[in-house]
């Protein structure tokens, strides 16, 4: 077999321990599975290999199997490891699975000892043998699977170029063969690829057509592990959470964005600008109907939202943490002038510079009480790219409504990687939600204008757009304290008065935010679980395999703060909750306590803050170490 050639040949030449080896190429146990698997591949940052992965990605997809990417990249422009996980499970689950890859395709030499670690064992472990595989990498516990990768891109191509982009399209068509992945569909996918550039197709073709035919003639195709065309992917698309919240500040009416770029959220903007300069210009003249500025830092980014939106401009930014710390003032600015803002908190592993290309739910204490003093702002929670897309959207209404900043919370993991996802769509008859917003009609009726007066007894207060009244409504703000006719004093039961209003306020937008989402419901179940965002897919599959063992949980999904009465309801239904996220200080837990005032000993924290997504197999080991041991099922190892 090409085993037995592979480790002969690798003694001659001293490279291995080749009698170990021998004696264990008939005893590997051989991972199996159909449409159920990781593949991970090892790359290094720039060299093109995004391409190629997503290539990969898309051809799952087009074949109908349920697939999950993640890209895992360092913090610098070029030359570090970098690694593409891919989830394949036609169960549909989507979050990340943990436990190790079935199959690691691993083409850089400085992550490489890594990379032969992290193969589950029975899995395979393909690498550019145009270099040997130093002996002590050595597993005996894997299928090893040498490809020279180099040396075939090399004998075919004369440009270094081209030889190091082809190299990995080389491998992609190797895989092909392995685990049976339909040719047609990749080269159709190169053809949609390369529209407009056909001189591109050929050589890329010949480049999948020379990994595809080295892996036919040397290895026994397909492996143990394969893919086979289902139908369990539907109308779903492929879209990251960013590019989808770009295209929600689009449909939500937004026509300024300011912003300072920060690591994750950077592609927001990219994405609408992309977008508006489609759908936001002027058929008749060209001229683009929107304004994009980059500020010198993110306070005057903000800054310059609130100004936009001050001035009847639907207007947005974009961070992650750092940005954050650095709005706080002017957070709180619009919190007591009580001026619409759009922030959209892309969060990362904090604190401080942390690790700027890692994953975290860190941000929610600091976003939900950002600046000094006493603020409470509006967070939003989504889970998936449309709901990135509708909350996005949604910010807008809900910002000019309650006349507050709205806080949509996505997460590098959400935000810069592909998910399967539900379609986006609008209602083309759908208007647009301005609140309680005087014209100069209905200025003309009232004998006294009170920017900060309660008089539906909501605690939202009437407004108007600078200059829509010659000499009634508003023409300025302040950040300072003021009476409800909006006159400046230090009088404190007026400050007093002001301050209790928007907390009526804050309760009343708890009328208007999207309400949690109930799954799983059993009448007898004591033990409850929460959890949010990008820890759902996790929770979710945690749910499953826990039912499978005859332990059931209630679950509610939160989709945003303030918590309305349901989450209270659904708490006081259990004797325990677990509360999933991903953060140390378990902050959606610390929210609850504060706002809602739920007993600590009520809720057990399920947290994970590695700066990698959340996985059911952490979630199972925290709620099976904390049930009794009696009712516990041993954790199964693949989930």
């Amino acid at each position: 077999s090409w085993q037995r050639w592979f480790y002969q040949e690798q003694e001659m030449r001293g490279l291995n321990g080749g009698d170990v080896a021998m004696k264990n190429i008939e005893t590997v146990k051989k991972l199996e599975a159909l449409n159920d698997f990781v593949v991970k591949f090892a790359n290094v940052n720039g060299t093109g290999s995004s391409s190629a992965n997503a290539l990969f990605v898309k051809a799952i997809f087009r074949m109908g199997i349920p697939v999950s990417p993640r890209n895992i990249f360092p913090s610098n422009i070029q030359g570090l490891p970098t690694w593409y996980e891919v989830r394949i499970c036609e169960k549909g689950y989507l979050g990340r699975r943990g436990g190790g890859s079935d199959i690691m395709v691993s083409v850089n030499p400085q992550s490489i000892a890594k990379d032969i670690l992290d193969v589950t064992p029975g899995g395979y472990f393909i690498y550019d043998s145009t270099k040997p595989l130093d002996k002590k990498l050595q597993r005996n516990d894997i299928h090893i699977l040498p490809i020279p990768l180099m040396e075939i891109s090399m004998r075919e191509y004369t440009d270094p170029r081209q030889r190091q982009l082809f190299k990995n399209v080389i491998y992609i068509g190797a895989l092909a063969a392995l685990i049976d992945i339909e040719f047609e569909v990749l080269t159709t996918l190169i053809a949609d690829q390369f529209k407009g550039k056909e001189k591109l197709i050929a050589p890329n073709v010949h480049a999948l057509e020379l990994g595809y035919q080295y892996a036919k003639d040397t290895f026994q195709c397909p492996l143990g592990l394969r893919v086979k065309r289902c139908d369990k992917v539907g109308d779903r698309i492929l879209i990251d959470g960013n590019t989808a919240c770009g295209l929600g500040a689009v449909y939500g009416g937004a026509t300024v964005a300011a912003w300072y770029p920060i690591t994750p959220s950077t592609s927001v903007v990219d994405a609408f600008e992309k977008y508006a300069s489609r759908l936001r210009v002027d058929a008749g003249t060209g001229e683009k109907n929107f304004a994009i500025m980059q500020a010198e830092d993110e306070l005057s980014a903000m800054g310059m939202v609130i100004g936009a939106n001050w001035n009847g401009a639907r207007s947005f930014t974009a961070t992650s943490g750092p940005g954050v710390s650095l709005m706080s003032e002017f957070l709180g600015l619009a919190y007591f002038a009580e001026i619409p803002t759009v922030l959209i908190d892309v969060q990362r592993s904090g604190p401080s510079t942390g690790m700027p290309t890692r994953t975290q739910q860190s941000d929610i204490i600091s976003a939900a009480y950002a600046s000094h003093g006493d603020t409470k702002h509006v967070l939003l929670f989504p889970a998936t790219p449309k709901e990135c897309f509708d909350m996005t959207a949604d910010a807008f209404d809900l910002a000019e409504q309650l006349q507050t900043p709205i806080i949509v919370m996505t997460d590098l993991e959400l935000g810069m990687n592909d998910h399967l996802s539900p379609p986006m769509h609008w209602d083309d008859k759908r208007s647009y939600k301005r609140g309680k917003t005087l014209n100069a009609e209905q200025l003309d009726k009232i004998e006294k204008f009170g920017r900060y007066l309660d008089v539906d007894g909501d605690g939202i207060c009437y407004r108007t757009i600078p200059g829509t009244h010659p000499s009634k409504g508003s023409f300025f703000t302040r950040g300072t304290s003021r009476d409800a006719y909006a006159v400046y004093t230090e009088d404190g039961d007026k400050y007093v008065e002001n301050m209790e209003r928007l907390i009526r306020k804050f309760e009343t937008a708890k009328q208007y935010v999207p309400a949690p989402e109930l799954y799983k419901q059993h009448d007898n179940a004591t033990y409850g679980i929460l959890f949010f965002g990008t820890s759902t897919e996790a929770s979710l599959e945690a749910i499953d395999v826990l039912a499978e063992d005859g332990i059931r949980l209630n679950a509610l999904r939160i989709r945003a703060f303030p918590f309305n009465k349901a989450v209270d309801d659904f708490i006081a239904r259990h004797e325990k909750v677990f509360v999933v996220e991903q953060n140390r200080d378990a902050q959606l837990r610390t929210l609850l306590m504060a706002e809602n005032d739920v007993s600590p000993q009520q809720m057990i924290p399920v947290l994970n803050y590695d700066g990698m997504p959340i996985t059911a197999q952490q979630i199972l080991r925290k709620i099976r170490g904390h049930l009794q041991p009696a009712t516990v099922t041993p954790i199964r190892k693949s989930v």
